[in-house]
């Protein structure tokens, strides 16, 4: 797995660009089925944006091994980073990047509003696959070279449906699709056309000490692009 850099992005919040395109990504066979990426596309009818991610193999098929306890538990990703400001959803403006995030993890439950599973309890859910907007900043304690921005709750601005956690990390309850080979989510978001974007597939992990950074990309399965440039943009639906 490899490690990345977010420097290049922080550029700007919302890059523009007269072609808008999909991202291609070839498939490798080192790489697990369920994480190699084809290809990625993101549409938007002005109001609602809609990202899709195509694997080599069954989205979502791949899932943590449970170990019982929050410290040192793992979290499997499909990612799309933006080129969108973080405030836009509710963090602190130019943050880091705000990335759009189908993830599953079986040892905690990070969506306390949401009951995933509907079996009627809002508070044992997190091993089905559901949605998060993050914001990724670069740490190089961290195995990729990336983590989940470390926040303190009524300190830093945090999106109204935050779970509350230490980290910037929204619960919105958008309901992720994930059929065949791919991984599919629609979130409320004006004026996204021509927004950059990237895929990503990755693993992550709480510490085990439960200390910052508390939630580090470990690993990284595959990026569309191959380095993380968004070349992907938003199109218009027509």
């Amino acid at each position: 797995m490899k490690r990345l850099a977010l420097s290049i992005l922080f550029a700007g919040a919302v890059v523009q660009s007269a072609g808008a395109h999909d991202v291609k990504s070839p498939t490798a066979a080192d790489k697990s089925p369920a994480f190699d990426i084809t290809s990625a596309t993101a549409t938007t009818d002005g109001r609602l944006t809609t990202f899709i991610m195509e694997v080599a193999g069954t989205a979502g098929s791949v899932k943590p091994v449970p170990i019982g306890k929050l410290e040192g538990s793992k979290v499997e990703a499909y990612v799309w980073p933006t080129g969108l400001d973080p405030a836009v959803v509710g963090f602190d403006p130019e943050s880091g990047i705000l990335a759009l995030a189908i993830t599953a993890h079986p040892d905690f439950d990070d969506t306390p509003l949401f009951d995933e599973n509907g079996d009627g309890d809002p508070a044992n859910d997190g091993a089905d696959w559901h949605s998060h907007w993050v914001v990724l900043v670069e740490d190089e304690a961290c195995g990729a070279g990336l983590k989940v921005r470390d926040v303190s709750p009524g300190v830093d601005l945090l999106p109204a449906t935050a779970p509350m956690l230490p980290i910037a990390l929204d619960s919105p309850g958008m309901s992720p699709i994930l059929d065949g080979g791919r991984a599919k989510i629609t979130v409320p978001l004006d004026g996204a056309e021509s927004v950059a974007f990237d895929a990503v597939t990755a693993e992550l992990q709480v510490n085990v000490k439960g200390e910052v950074p508390l939630l580090c990309v470990t690993g990284v399965h595959d990026v569309a692009s191959g380095d993380l440039s968004l070349p992907g943009r938003v199109t218009l639906r027509k």
